[in-house]
């Protein structure tokens, strides 16, 4: 079968020109990643300028963001603070000369798309830069530079990711201290200020209009801050914390809020420790009865323990069970019973419980017994236990 010449060199010009075209593509995309990748590969090696920021910032649309930043050059390069010093932002890509249209701010005036203007003194080598009027769309990675004369350069080993958010961020709530009953706290609510010219304003259900401080963190970002020191008690167990943070956008004519709640797990000894019989009184020689020891506490009750007082001497009758039942005599005339709960906190003591006999009343005399000896009973089991 013939084939043209034609038709041949066609095939074969779209065979190469595929081929080409393959190729280019492939070195296109090796390209890139070299200049992506391997640039902060190089780093600092042959990057000239470097900045001092966070590597990472969040904002909040309709709000502003304050990017706390500090730029020097490599002591050989040839940076001079009395020349005209201007700074740069650019987005994506790092590379300069490759698309200018990154460039969205300069200081000079020039290439300023993006609401940016450079608060610190480039002279002195403070680059800070206010970014207002945020949206979402500006999610990207930022690359400074510095024009200084013959000395431009940008800061490829330092990129800044920021990412913009239609909510904000819930406040954190912290406890410093032991949640123990009688244990003094500091609780506090914080919430990031990226926008320290509109902070957010913090409340909660612990105290009425808490006076809000604006704290400067170690990378020179903000946080708003309340806090209040409180002695916890076995009310405060179960108590849910709410803290709410409403931020101003859109220049305070809009709000945008978030809370954050968090709910306390105070521990404490047993409390309400009582005697509770079954049958209710009265009794009877004879029959059976159970005394129970109720109570509560956090955490667990892990031991029971019970104690009578019997022609004045105290007398362990039964550990470490939370019912206690016998047989009824006439013995039992004139006894009063304890119970005790422990817990890992601590351990508490019932009143005394007298047996009440059919046709018997409770006296003046017997309830000033009772509480006679009930400090004696707890100095003595706390000392026995």
């Amino acid at each position: 079968m013939l084939v043209s010449k034609s038709v041949m060199f066609e095939c074969c010009g779209l065979i190469w020109s595929q081929f080409l075209s393959v190729n280019m593509l492939t070195d296109n995309m090796l390209l890139t990643l070299f200049f992506v990748s391997g640039a902060l590969a190089d780093c600092p090696q042959y990057s000239h300028l470097f900045i001092t920021a966070p590597k990472q910032m969040e904002a909040l649309s309709g709000s502003c963001l304050l990017i706390p930043c500090i730029f020097s050059a490599k002591p050989d390069q040839d940076f001079n603070s009395v020349r005209k010093t201007f700074g740069l932002w650019i987005k994506s890509d790092s590379r300069f000369g490759t698309n200018r249209n990154n460039v969205i701010f300069n200081s000079s005036g020039t290439f300023t798309t993006y609401p940016m203007s450079i608060t610190g003194d480039l002279s002195q080598k403070q680059c800070t830069t206010l970014f207002s009027s945020l949206i979402t769309s500006y999610t990207d990675t930022y690359f400074f530079r510095i024009e200084n004369g013959p000395f431009t350069a940008t800061a490829d080993c330092n990129p800044l990711q920021i990412t913009v958010h239609d909510s904000p961020p819930s406040p954190r709530i912290e406890i410093s201290g032991d949640l123990k009953e009688k244990e003094s706290v500091t609780i506090s609510c914080s919430a990031s200020t990226p926008c320290p010219h509109s902070p957010p304003k913090l409340t909660w259900n612990l105290q009425q209009d808490p006076p809000n401080n604006i704290e400067e963190n170690t990378d020179r970002t903000f946080t708003t801050k309340i806090q209040k020191t409180i002695t916890l008690s076995d009310t405060h167990d179960g108590f849910t914390i709410s803290c709410s943070a409403t931020y101003p956008v859109n220049e305070g004519r809009e709000v945008k809020t978030a809370e954050e709640r968090k709910t306390l797990n105070v521990s404490y000894p047993p409390k309400d420790v009582m005697v509770v019989i079954s049958p209710t009184d009265p009794v009877s020689v004879g029959s059976v009865v159970n005394l129970t020891c109720s109570c509560r506490g956090k955490h667990p009750v892990v031991n029971f323990v019970w104690y009578m007082i019997s022609d004045g001497r105290l007398e362990l009758i039964k550990a470490d069970t939370q019912v206690y039942g016998f047989k009824v005599t006439n013995g039992d005339r004139g006894r009063v019973y304890y119970c005790g709960c422990r817990n890992d906190r601590d351990i508490q003591l019932s009143t005394g419980c007298q047996l009440i006999f059919e046709g018997e009343q409770v006296g003046v005399e017997v309830i000033l017994k009772i509480l006679a000896v009930i400090m004696l009973v707890s100095t003595l089991v706390i000392f026995e236990w």
